[in-house]
């Protein structure tokens, strides 16, 4: 999800998953961060791989331009425990969406961190969507957060306030 922001900000995103569609939304939310003074952190550092591939070639970037020829598929060391602090100093946890390419070893370790330090933040935890749920219980962690949805884009539509008609039934 970080490639359409990078490269709404003039980064080079390689081979990585990119969807043009992404770009302008991705424009607004820089503007809109840097309008009310909030912080959007995105990955300072990043692991590649060749091919999307448990057995390509791999390597570490220190940056976020990404090389032509190359994709990127996980956050990087640096990036892993910069999100891991953020998460351990929260008040409240809403994750949404793995750091990586989990299912695929080269490329699991930004999203054991962030489910790690999830796993443990002291307070509320939420987790929604499938691809995050699959990283909690591949991880082993998914009885340690207090509520797990497979519905990653409904619970994101919930937060933004949408009527939900599986939630409007149960009166809520």
């Amino acid at each position: 999800m970080c490639f359409p922001f990078f490269k709404a900000q003039g980064h080079s995103v390689g081979a990585s998953l990119c969807e043009e569609e992404g770009i302008e939304p991705a424009l607004r939310a820089l503007a809109a961060a840097e309008d009310k003074g909030c912080r959007l952190l995105l990955p300072e550092d990043l692991v590649l791989g060749r091919e999307f591939s448990a057995d390509t070639e791999t390597q570490q970037l220190d940056g976020v331009d990404v090389p032509d020829g190359w994709m990127g598929l996980d956050i990087g060391p640096r990036s892993a425990t910069f999100y891991a602090q953020e998460v351990a100093g929260a008040g409240s946890v809403f994750w949404n969406g793995p750091m990586g390419a989990f299912e695929l070893a080269p490329f699991a370790a930004g999203t054991r961190a962030v489910a790690e330090a999830v796993a443990s933040a002291r307070g509320t935890t939420v987790v929604g969507g499938g691809d995050s749920t699959a990283a909690l219980a591949a991880f082993g962690l998914d009885d340690k957060v207090d509520h797990l949805s497979t519905g990653g884009g409904a619970s994101l539509e919930l937060i933004e306030g949408k009527t939900l008609p599986g939630v409007e039934v149960l009166g809520g």
